[in-house]
C-alpha cells in the first residue's frame, strides 16, 4: 500500500495519535454488522498500519543515531581526560 494514497493528516501526527486513530478504526469495526462498509475501513486500517510501521522504523533509527553519538561522545571525553 502507497503512503500516497493516505491522507496527508495522518502523516503529521504522532505514533500515539495514529494508535488511537486505529484503534477507533477497530472498535467501529467490531460493532459492524454489514461486512461491505467494513472492506473500506479494514484497507485504511492497513494504511494507517503501514504508517506507524514506518514513523516507529524512523524513530527507531533516530534513536539508534542519538545513541551513538552521545556514546561516541562520552568515548571521546573519556580518551581526552586519559591523555591530561
Amino acid at each position: 500500500m502507497k503512503d500516497k494514497n493516505l491522507p496527508n493528516d495522518y502523516k503529521a501526527l504522532s505514533l500515539e495519535e495514529l494508535t488511537n486513530e486505529a484503534n477507533k478504526i477497530i472498535e467501529d469495526l467490531e460493532s459492524q454488522k454489514d461486512l461491505e462498509s467494513s472492506v473500506e475501513k479494514y484497507q485504511s486500517l492497513l494504511k494507517l498500519n503501514n504508517i506507524i510501521e514506518k514513523k516507529f522504523q524512523k524513530d527507531v533509527k533516530d534513536i539508534n543515531e542519538k545513541t551513538k553519538e552521545n556514546i561516541m561522545n562520552i568515548t571521546s571525553k573519556k580518551n581526552a581526560n586519559r591523555i591530561k
